[in-house]
């Protein structure tokens, strides 16, 4: 595989970066789901514990690809925006977008990790790793994580769904590739 076709050009998100995206929009769409249904789970519904650590396992997964995808998206060019007829602040607006995304993951990830680690214990990961609670703790640090963990999720989703919105509004009315450079890498102009 050619390295034009994983690295981002000034046309066109490379293979690595889309690939980055899709895993990140199914995860946390997944989570989110997942999270929604443990919530109404009781103590001793025979499916509690396993959805619970199938959460955290898959949130501690994506928290490390996030981290990976940050630093791709730092080392890679950044394509130049699809959307000739863009106004200034819908150019600055779908940027400042983005940075809310990736902060919004970030602080949601962490706000998982404290809830998770409030009793001291650390969280195993597919039996691979463990990883462990912080030395220090807080008064009530499950139930203030708890609080910023849901409501930043919410805020991930309908964030997102207005990424998603905006990107078939430049497809179906703008017709440019701002979507179509998202699902498959497009050949260099």
């Amino acid at each position: 595989m050619s390295n034009s076709i994983l690295k981002n050009t000034e046309n066109s998100y490379g293979l690595i970066a889309i690939m980055f995206h899709w895993l990140m929009a199914i995860s946390i769409f997944s989570l989110f789901g997942l999270g929604l249904y443990m919530v109404e789970l009781t103590y001793y519904d025979a499916w509690y514990k396993g959805s619970l650590d199938l959460h955290k396992n898959i949130g501690m997964t994506l928290f490390v690809a996030l981290m990976l995808r940050i630093v791709w998206r730092v080392v890679n060019v950044t394509p130049k925006n699809a959307d000739r007829s863009a106004s200034e602040i819908e150019v600055k607006a779908a940027h400042y977008a983005h940075l809310a995304l990736y902060g919004l993951m970030v602080v949601l990830m962490i706000s998982g990790y404290l809830i998770s680690t409030a009793d001291g214990r650390a969280i195993d990961v597919f039996g691979l790793l463990s990883i462990p609670a912080l030395p220090i703790d807080f008064a009530n640090q499950e139930d203030i994580a708890g609080i910023i963990h849901e409501v930043l999720a919410w805020i991930l989703i309908l964030l997102s769904a207005g990424h998603a919105l905006a990107a078939f509004k430049h497809h179906f009315i703008n017709k440019n590739d701002t979507l179509v450079r998202m699902v498959k890498v497009l050949p260099r102009k």
